[in-house]
């Protein structure tokens, strides 16, 4: 008992400190490709983080920017996690903080996951999410006062996936596409282990040919494609760093605007970083990159 009114003081403490918001991305009755279930949200540790599991009604959390620097950009973050859970707080509430406390206004994605049991087509559900939160926290613009024309996504591992999905399979509504990207261990390439991953984890199918094709995304980008930050460390064994080489390689080449940043060390799912290895470097540099922009990014 004692225990769980130390988590609630906290919790309450927390979410005064740092005014963040949560709010449902559809209204009841709303959702796309959901199926009546009775899957229950819980939350467990995994990978020796704190994770959510069978998410079913998906939300942003929104952290109000803060400080006398305040920036008029805002970022849409999207944890990883597999496509079978996502990491929440290191991933997703963590970083949000830090982005908030350096004048960036930050938004926590909490997806649905592509579960059988609880959607209709589950290599959709993530994607309409995203989008979705992309337009959700446009719409909060003026009531935390930065440009709407200037909101990005930012992903981690799988959420790095559906972040860069989100980027270049543009959506025909305009407010549901991000101006800029970072995509922190990322998956950009279709090899024998990433079409399997997909088809096991997200379509719960064979992939076809042209859906292959569409999920290679290095292949996808063009000049026009959002300014984007890549982060990875040359020792991940889940995502490897050629997922991250090759693309920023195909955007300078065609022209994008690409900043990367390629530590040693680090492995995977490293979060905001450890200082032992120096990845938590990358938050500060991400940071300054976002503040750089001044121009209205198209």
């Amino acid at each position: 008992m004692q225990k769980q009114l130390i988590f609630w003081l906290i919790l309450l403490l927390s979410k005064s400190l740092y005014g963040q918001e949560v709010y449902p991305l559809w209204e009841k009755g709303e959702i796309p490709f959901y199926k009546e279930n009775d899957l229950k949200e819980y939350e467990k540790e995994a990978y020796g983080t704190l994770c959510v599991f069978d998410i079913t009604h998906p939300t942003i959390t929104v952290y109000k920017a803060k400080g006398k620097h305040k920036t008029d950009k805002a970022v849409l973050i999207m944890p990883g996690g597999g496509y079978g859970l996502v990491a929440m707080y290191h991933e997703g509430y963590d970083v949000a903080k830090k982005l908030a406390e350096n004048g960036i206004t930050a938004a926590v994605l909490k997806y649905r996951l592509p579960n059988l049991k609880s959607c209709t087509v589950p290599e959709s559900v993530p994607l309409a999410d995203a989008r979705k939160g992309l337009s959700l926290l446009r719409s909060f613009a003026d009531k935390y006062s930065f440009d709407a024309a200037k909101v990005g996504v930012m992903g981690f591992s799988a959420g790095a996936h559906l972040a860069t999905v989100t980027t270049l399979w543009e959506s025909e509504a305009e407010d549901e596409n991000p101006n800029f990207a970072a995509y922190i261990y990322g998956v950009t390439q279709m090899t024998k282990l990433n079409i399997e991953w997909l088809e096991n984890d997200l379509y719960h199918r064979k992939l076809s040919a042209s859906e292959v094709e569409e999920n290679t995304l290095m292949n996808l980008v063009t000049k026009d494609t959002p300014p984007t930050f890549l982060v990875h460390a040359y020792d991940d064994d889940i995502c490897f760093i050629e997922e991250t080489t090759v693309y920023a390689e195909k955007m300078n080449k065609v022209g994008a605007e690409v900043e990367t940043h390629i530590f040693p060390k680090g492995g995977h799912g490293f979060g905001l970083g450890r200082a032992s290895d120096g990845t938590d470097q990358w938050s500060d540099l991400f940071i300054n990159w976002v503040k750089r922009m001044n121009r209205e990014i198209n």
